[in-house]
């Protein structure tokens, strides 16, 4: 910085101020600053400026699965407001793991970062170390959240369940259950949010036999696990499946296809398959699937919107508590 300094002719305070904010100079000021990046090529170290400053602009981002299409867009929508905001959004990825998520946290905590936003592994976090981040920066939750009482933006799971089983039973045989693998909270809420629902239409819930397992190759697991369950018709307790998320049901799918089963809804068809999510190939499978819709881009947009308001709030001021569910809309396709 000092050598930049001299280069450009301007106190290091000047310079320091325009990195800090470039609004806050004289656009003859800043104009001679940029003009001298240009020639110089110099770029200040983020990470080193971070870490001399009380709170730093670095938002820690983490998501167990980096490359899972829910995933990749919430992290695009956080990192769009957090740079427009002045933020730069670090991603790490826990990738299903523990001690990943683990290191990630610790990694952030050796950043200074003001913030993070995390989707946790739930049931397998280290809740300490997630409870020693949340002392000392504010933490926002989101897909699931780690307790009752922390920030967390996610899809109402009882709403959305509520909502496509009304219609699978209203439109045909009342839907037996294929359960996701035990990766993350997700996999008991949504369980019971099926089995609420049912329970409330007075029909007994009908949950498939798979495995448990911790997998996040979700289509491998349901091709596996549905080709078990095809193989011996008596195991499944109705014709119509509803899946946990739409991943399995492109794996429930691959797997009736390869047993000459037909999917579909109505007179001619063997079975009918439901998903959750609205994954972004849902409406381009074979056929399309029929799901409720999480709102990707707003989850992201809250989740980031509500630490902004954390970071932005005094330090006397008391920690926000708050948690956001938002509803799911049904999206009616061929499959079911």
């Amino acid at each position: 910085m000092e050598d930049f300094s001299e280069f450009v002719g301007l106190s290091r305070p000047t310079v320091s101020k325009y990195f800090n904010d470039p609004s806050s100079v004289r656009k003859k000021t800043r104009d001679t600053i940029e003009e001298a990046l240009k020639k110089s090529g110099f770029r200040p170290n983020i990470f080193a400026v971070n870490l001399n400053r009380r709170r730093s602009n670095i938002i820690g981002v983490v998501i167990p699965n980096s490359t899972d299409p829910f995933y990749m867009a919430l992290t695009r929508r956080i990192e769009l407001i957090a740079n427009e905001a002045g933020f730069l959004a670090f991603v790490l990825s826990s990738d299903g793991r523990a001690d990943m998520e683990d290191n990630a946290i610790k990694t952030f905590k050796s950043m200074n970062v003001a913030g993070a936003i995390i989707a946790p592994l739930g049931m397998r976090s280290r809740h300490t170390t997630l409870e020693q981040l949340g002392e000392t920066i504010p933490l926002v939750y989101v897909d699931s959240p780690i307790d009752e009482a922390s920030a967390f933006v996610g899809t109402d799971n009882r709403q959305s369940f509520g909502l496509i089983v009304d219609y699978l039973c209203r439109s045909g045989e009342p839907p037996c259950y294929f359960g996701m693998p035990q990766v993350n909270t997700n996999a008991a809420t949504r369980l019971s949010a099926y089995q609420e629902a049912m329970q409330r239409l007075n029909v007994e819930p009908r949950i498939l036999p798979v495995a448990d397992t911790t997998t996040w190759d979700f289509e491998q697991f349901a091709f596996e696990e549905a080709s078990r369950l095809f193989a011996k018709p008596d195991q499944l307790a109705s014709r119509t499946i509803l899946c946990a998320n739409d991943r399995l049901a492109f794996g429930v799918i691959a797997a009736a296809w390869q047993r000459g089963l037909k999917i579909g809804h109505g007179a001619g068809y063997d079975l009918r398959v439901a998903g959750h999510d609205d994954h972004p190939l849902s409406r381009y499978a074979c056929p399309p699937i029929t799901t409720v819709a999480q709102n990707y881009n707003e989850i992201g947009r809250l989740a980031i919107e509500l630490l902004l308001r954390k970071l932005s709030d005094t330090d006397n001021a008391p920690p926000a508590k708050d948690q956001i569910l938002l509803r799911s809309d049904l999206m009616l396709r061929q499959s079911a």
